[in-house]
């Protein structure tokens, strides 16, 4: 199976059905799936007619929108492999990518985008330029290529996409990495294939139903997301940005949407602050229904009266996030990184089913998933292993995965390739986790990011991190102590939470720095603090802690573009904080 095979078996059967919308000054547009082949099979005839052959590659350098896709699938039909690059990358990861790719031509949404893509490809042989989705002065926009179509015979293409097989090579995905540069992975046709057909059967949905996309889709995650729609034969909405994700949902009303826990755990708190601005029955009534939907179980009956109540919050106050995320939201999809598990909970309890997953970018990505129903979901784990792939636990705990899904290899890296993948053919996936109940798949934490105290006490951070990011004043946290006699904490505040604490203490909010050193915020961070430590071992608990400003961001080089933490950059910019920590211990 190609991966273009599912759009021309979706163009078979409906052909005048809206693939994908989209919204341009206030108004949303329309692509039927018929309208999206005839315009890549063009922009493919046209590719060809410049000289574009089969494994050159192509840069996509873009924040969602259709375009995005045209190229992709254009890439595909003639066997071309698309390079997808985060738009947050620095001028110098852009150019180690080009390089390292050696990337023939560029597509770049915009005028700042495409003077990277410039500037990246004037050293890398071959290179013939970038065009923009935008229309900018000084670069060719890139239905202009169009005109070249014509050059191409219609049956040139299809014996083209005749040769194209399911063990080449589609896409170079750069994986951003915590630390050193940048990993080209090899993902075939059958790799992305094999994980969009193990997961159709697991989205209950009918060919009616419409997704909101808002994650990246230079991601593998929501990269192969946008194949499983096509799949499923579903329609796709962009929405605007991540800001306006809010007002989008209430204009498409979308039956599902793919996140990451980070954004989640934005939308619950700013219903949690919404909560706190309401006064005495109305407030009393909201933080009884939250209450509630913290306690839920899944797969556990929790009695009567719960089930009572439980019911009773639906109909008068979960009724209103549902209707906040559109109204008709029957599930969605986390992954990319931990989930809370109070989150699954919660909108559980609010009846937007939490499917949490986990894989990598190596495993094209899903190795494991939560499903719809409730006797294979779990919260706090990722779910079975869906089918066709097989994982194992090492002796270290480190999971281990073979099968159809995992990728080629690092590209012009045979050195980082044998370290990742064994004799046997398993990829070690670098995380430590257990089985529970016989198929429950749990991560508990990053093998690199585990550490060590001088007591010889293996700390494993992120579950530590996000037990202190339940705070409403907690933003970001990273814990320390590698070598040290106890773990430390750096927390970032969440402004916006504590200006609503200070707010209901009647302190007044002066300055972010201002607050931070106030007694009263000093002794609510503290407060936190130990009542994450009330659920760890001895050994585990919070010692000492540094409030820092932040926030950490992609730009400023503490995260990834999935949102992970850079700790090597971050120990490094916080050298000083870190020492005192210990010094003054």
């Amino acid at each position: 199976m190609r991966i273009f095979d599912f759009l021309l078996q979706y163009s078979e059967s409906q052909p005048g059905k809206v693939l994908y919308q989209y919204k341009r000054e206030g108004k949303w547009w329309d692509i039927t799936v018929n309208q999206f082949l005839e315009d890549a099979g063009n922009l493919s005839r046209a590719l060809l007619a410049i000289g574009i052959k089969k494994d050159d590659k192509i840069a996509i350098v873009s924040a969602n929108r259709p375009e995005w896709n045209l190229v992709d699938f254009a890439c595909q039909f003639i066997g071309a492999v698309s390079v997808p690059i985060y738009v947050t990358l620095t001028e110098e990861d852009v150019a180690y990518i080009f390089q390292d790719a050696g990337v023939k031509m560029a597509f770049a949404s915009n005028e700042e985008l495409a003077q990277r893509c410039q500037k990246s490809g004037a050293a890398v042989p071959g290179f013939s330029g970038v065009f923009c989705f935008d229309e900018v002065a000084g670069f060719p926009q890139f239905r202009t290529l169009l005109a070249h179509s014509g050059e191409v015979s219609e049956d040139t293409l299809s014996l083209q996409m005749k040769s194209i097989q399911p063990e080449d090579l589609l896409t170079l995905i750069y994986t951003s990495g915590t630390t050193g540069r940048p990993k080209g992975v090899m993902l075939t046709h059958h790799n992305l294939a094999s994980n969009v057909m193990a997961c159709v059967p697991l989205f209950p949905l009918s060919q009616d139903s419409k997704s909101l996309s808002f994650l990246p889709l230079c991601h593998i995650y929501e990269r192969m997301l946008s194949y499983l729609y096509i799949a499923l034969k579903l329609s796709v909405a962009y929405a605007e940005s991540l800001e306006t994700i809010g007002e989008n949902l209430k204009e498409i009303h979308p039956n599902l949407f793919c996140t990451v826990p980070r954004l989640l755990e934005k939308v619950y708190d700013k219903i949690v602050a919404k909560g706190q601005e309401l006064r005495g029955i109305k407030r009393a009534l909201f933080f009884w229904a939250l209450n509630l939907g913290l306690k839920y179980e899944v797969n556990r009956d929790l009695g009567f009266w719960y089930n009572f109540q439980l019911r009773l919050a639906n109909k008068l106050i979960f009724n209103k996030w549902r209707e906040a995320l559109g109204g008709q939201v029957k599930f969605i999809v986390s992954g990319g990184a931990a989930l809370q598990p109070r989150l699954a909970s919660v909108f559980s309890a609010a009846q937007i089913v939490v499917m949490e997953g986990y894989g990598l970018t190596e495993t094209s990505p899903v190795i494991s998933v939560n499903r719809y129903e409730e006797e294979n979901r779990r919260i706090g784990m990722v779910g079975p292993v869906i089918d066709g792939v097989e994982v194992k636990i090492a002796p270290d705990g480190e999971i281990l995965t073979r099968g159809p899904h995992v990728m080629k290899g690092y590209f012009n890296k045979p050195d980082l390739t044998a370290e990742v993948m064994d004799a046997e053919g398993w990829f070690h996936t670098g995380d430590i986790g257990e089985f529970r109940e016989g198929k429950f798949l749990k991560i508990t934490d990053r093998k690199k990011e585990m550490f060590k105290t001088s007591g010889g006490k293996y700390i494993a951070p992120q579950l530590i991190e996000n037990k202190l990011k339940e705070s409403l004043v907690i933003e970001q946290a990273m814990v320390i102590g590698d070598g040290e006699r106890f773990p430390a904490a750096l927390l970032v505040p969440s402004f916006d939470g504590l200006k609503e604490w200070c707010r209901i203490k009647e302190i007044p909010f002066t300055s972010p720095a201002g607050m931070l050193a106030h007694p009263q915020v000093t002794d609510k961070f503290n407060r936190e603090v130990e009542k994450a430590n009330e659920s760890l071992a001895q050994y585990e608990k919070i010692k000492k802690i540094k409030v820092v400003p932040g926030p950490w961001t992609i730009e400023g080089g503490e995260m990834t573009p999935t949102m992970k933490l850079k700790r090597k950059n971050l120990m490094k910019e916080y050298a000083a904080e870190i020492e005192a920590i210990y010094r003054e211990a």
